[in-house]
């Protein structure tokens, strides 16, 4: 017979806690063995009882969850002795779904990311995909890190300027003239002309004022 999938649950809100613990109690091969109130205190007992996996919210006190499952997999990648999480896997089930939620606990290592609004059969499928090693994403939490990597992929490459002809542009920015900006850079206004056009046919535009708008729109300024 297997052994079960030693849990420890974080979460700060005490029903919810009492609730997800309660699940888990119910479902054969499952065991709780600790519950955390904050995201050191889920550290703390990951180290202190080297749990399968680790059920954590990413909004709570002390230390969020993302930067918990961080040290918790950090506490796991050097294991080896006594008083780490050797093996320890974290499964994110949280509320937030935010880009910058989802990509900080990926980044963090998790090996999953639920909802707490999910069914319960799919949150206990979750742990047992992440407590045998695989990866568990919400369909809406995978539609999202879709998106996000295409919009990546097909973001536009700004190019590049030389450190003149940005400082040019930054002066256009202020509503500067040319002949404002040779004198404040000391030099001439024909090279004022000839540093916009090179600036112009890089951002790939044709006039000072879409100049300046393209090169926000790209980060430059």
């Amino acid at each position: 017979m297997s052994l079960p999938i030693r849990v420890v649950v974080a979460d700060d809100h005490p029903i919810v806690r009492a609730g997800i613990v309660g699940l888990l109690d119910a479902e054969p091969g499952i065991e709780v063995v600790g519950e955390a109130v904050d995201g050191a205190e889920a550290v703390a007992l990951a180290a202190e009882l080297r749990p399968d996996l680790v059920l954590m919210d990413l909004r709570m006190p002390v230390l969020d969850g993302a930067e918990a499952t961080e040290r918790i997999l950090a506490a796991a990648g050097a294991a080896g002795g006594a008083g780490t999480a050797a093996g320890t896997r974290v499964l994110v089930l949280t509320t937030y779904e935010t880009d910058d939620h989802i990509l900080a606990a990926i980044e963090a290592g998790a090996s999953g990311y639920l909802l707490k609004a999910a069914p319960q059969e799919e949150i206990i499928a979750g742990i047992r995909s992440v407590a045998a090693g695989e990866t568990v994403l919400a369909p809406s939490i995978a539609a999202k890190l879709v998106r996000r990597v295409r919009a990546e992929a097909t973001a536009p490459v700004a190019p590049s300027l030389s450190p003149r002809e940005l400082e040019v542009l930054r002066l256009v920015a202020d509503g500067r003239s040319n002949p404002e900006i040779a004198r404040m850079l000391h030099i001439g206004e024909a090279t004022v002309k000839t540093h916009l056009i090179h600036v112009f046919e890089k951002l790939e535009v044709g006039d000072r004022t879409r100049a300046v708008t393209r090169a926000m729109e790209l980060g430059l300024l």
